[in-house]
């Protein structure tokens, strides 16, 4: 055998052996408030068909994570309300794997729960967290930037996946590279030099400008000891709260721990906790994604999405019927009730039985406003 394919094969062997530690967690959690009211409390974002592909969101999330992780590797974090629903759309998923919140408590909670749940059942475990409302195309090219993560953290580090910004988006986080990262198995990772939250819109320009940021897209891979670590750092109670939790999930005190822990953890993300600190400290890199990805974070990313690049009025909903002349944007239907648009660009209707949204594509973000008013004067009827 030559020293080449020795070397491949001792490649390939390590990289196995890091798969075989490989969890995937996916946090089911939020409303998608930018979706409403199409997205509500009781049916989020991640429980609906927005591609037209006949499965939700959460659905096709566990559909790309089988071939990496297999069906008795993959974690779901969600609450309590949306079980029945989740255990319907994934009835290959075990009890064992998924993880029930009394309330949403942000990403550092979901992550860092099942981090230490997982690490306690399994030292040493890899984790990859997916968020459960994503739209990712090529799944191939998926897998390969996950195998790169999986390399970089067997390697120590904090990866993260980054997207190519198409816009001077103030929507997402940006993540700024620096140079390429020597680690075997992972040819297209680079370090972060700055990892930071929704900019302005001239921050966003100048970041496009500089051709050095990717966006920001909330899928991390680590060693769990290592991310809890780096937790406990910024949010040592959080922290000591979590690994609490985890010592009693597995075990007949897992409600009473529970109850007396859950209303003190804080609520923050973990861009915050972990991502940010661990940037600054050289731990955080990053794989530039080669495939298209939508977080679907509004209307009128949900109109490109279903139109394509087309300059088309894209209409959503199974019984849905529109009339359209010289109209372009979308429309959402859940009613049957006849829609009529005419001589509009760019506007977003949304009808549901007991909420009517109307606005454009330009205005899109500012529908978590209404939301936000609407809890303000106790209108949770409609949310």
């Amino acid at each position: 055998m030559s020293e080449t394919n020795i070397d491949a094969d001792t490649s390939a062997s390590r990289a196995a052996r890091s798969s075989a530690r490989f969890y995937s967690v996916i946090p089911a959690g939020g409303i998608g408030s930018r979706l409403w009211p199409l997205s509500r409390a009781g049916a989020p974002k991640f429980l609906h068909d927005l591609t037209g592909s006949g499965h939700t969101l959460l659905r096709a999330t566990w559909d790309r994570l089988v071939p990496i992780a297999g069906e008795n590797r993959i974690m779901v974090v969600t609450g309590r309300a949306h079980r029945t629903a989740v255990e319907a759309q994934l009835p290959e998923l075990g009890d064992e794997n998924i993880v029930l919140e009394i309330e949403g408590k942000d990403s550092s909670v979901a992550i860092g729960l099942a981090a230490a749940i997982l690490e306690r059942r399994e030292p040493g475990v890899i984790i990859g967290s997916f968020a459960a409302d994503h739209v990712i195309g090529d799944e191939r090219h998926f897998r390969r930037a996950v195998d790169e993560g999986i390399a970089l953290a067997e390697a120590g580090y904090i990866a993260t996946i980054g997207i190519e910004p198409t816009e001077a988006a103030t929507g997402f986080g940006y993540i700024e590279c620096g140079v390429a990262v020597d680690v075997e198995g992972a040819p297209s990772a680079l370090g972060v030099t700055g990892f930071v939250e929704k900019p302005d819109l001239d921050t966003a320009r100048s970041y496009l400008a500089k051709g050095n940021y990717l966006w920001n897209a909330g899928m991390f891979i680590a060693r769990a000891d290592l991310l809890l670590e780096r937790l406990g750092r910024t949010q040592p109670k959080l922290l000591e709260g979590l690994l609490a939790l985890a010592e009693a999930w597995d075990g007949p005190d897992r409600g009473a721990v529970i109850d007396r822990v859950w209303p003190t953890l804080p609520k923050v993300a973990i861009d915050y906790s972990v991502a940010e600190p661990a940037a600054k400290d050289g731990l955080l890199t990053v794989v530039p994604a080669d495939f298209p990805w939508d977080d679907v974070g509004d209307f009128a990313s949900l109109a490109k999405l279903q139109s394509g690049s087309r300059s088309d009025l894209a209409i959503l909903g199974q019984n849905a019927r529109v009339l359209a002349d010289s109209a372009t944007g979308i429309v959402v239907s859940e009613t049957g009730r006849l829609i009529s648009v005419i001589g509009v660009e760019n506007i977003v209707v949304v009808d549901t039985p007991d909420a009517l949204l109307v606005t454009t594509s330009e205005h899109a973000q500012r529908v978590k406003s209404v939301v936000d008013a609407l809890k303000l004067s106790g209108r949770t009827d409609v949310l």
